[in-house]
């Protein structure tokens, strides 16, 4: 059997870590076999794919129509069946949110879900984002595909997932209408892979605020996930977080997923 490493990363400006070498550092070091990214604030033509050519990967993009905002791009060395680019409802794509990919025994999803940080407007949009999201995941279980998503959730689901749930309370990101969302998509039949594997481990996140060395203090938040439909949980091998690697306030995350 073959097994992938499959991986997930906010990089908050693909641009700042390739500069500082950090991305090409973790991206020889752990050498996932496929890697979704968000928030690359960047588009194709203004980088230098070489980083990652020169490892065997092949890459797709999807960038917002804001200049430097938002994105996604999807690197992977198996070749992927085939590609498609956002969920198909435009207010949707034009920020550049989502990469699907169709390989022979699953189909995986990169997605960078909204921030609902600038008001009302912007958590009406996110609740949004996430209803049609869980339809079309559950559309293409439905046609007998099995999954895996991830990407930035932009929500902390429990108090396990928060240092601080009562200051994170005060505002967006760990509101109760948004944690019942990842709620909803562990109860359509999805599974949360880190939280399955580690169901005691606390101190574990993935978002660390750049003020007051909370870094440095690991005063963070688990908001990237990889899901997968409940037919593949029992190949997922190994689910983790990896705090160590930097170049962004979000760290990396992934599985091994045995074929």
């Amino acid at each position: 059997m073959a097994t992938l490493t499959i991986c997930s990363w906010n990089v908050n400006g693909l641009r700042s870590a390739l500069k500082s070498g950090h991305f090409e550092a973790w991206l020889k070091s752990t050498a996932p076999d496929i890697a979704g990214f968000q928030e690359v604030k960047a588009t194709p033509d203004q980088i230098d794919d070489e980083p990652w050519t020169a490892l065997g990967y092949r890459s797709w993009w999807h960038p917002a129509q804001r200049a430097g905002y938002s994105g996604a791009l999807l690197l992977s060395k198996p070749e992927p069946l085939e590609v498609r680019l956002g969920l198909g409802i435009e207010r949707f794509d034009i920020e550049g949110r989502v990469i699907q990919a169709d390989y022979p025994e699953f189909t995986l999803l990169t997605s960078y879900y909204p921030n609902a940080g600038r008001g009302e407007d912007r958590l009406a949009y996110k609740l949004e984002f996430y209803e049609a999201f869980l339809a079309h995941v559950n559309h293409l279980r439905d046609q007998g595909r099995s999954l895996v998503f991830m990407g930035d959730f932009n929500i902390a689901h429990t108090e396990m997932d928060v240092a601080r749930p009562q200051e994170a309370a005060k505002g967006t990101g760990f509101l109760p209408e948004e944690r019942a969302w990842i709620t909803r998509i562990i109860e359509n039949g999805y599974v949360d892979t880190f939280r399955a594997l580690h169901p005691d481990q606390r101190d574990a996140y993935t978002y660390w605020d750049p003020w007051r060395e909370r870094r440095a203090r690991n005063i963070g938040w688990r908001i990237d996930y990889v899901f997968v439909s409940q037919d593949l949980m029992p190949r997922v091998r190994r689910a983790f977080i990896q705090p160590e690697v930097m170049g962004s306030d979000h760290c990396p995350v992934g599985i091994e997923l045995e074929l």
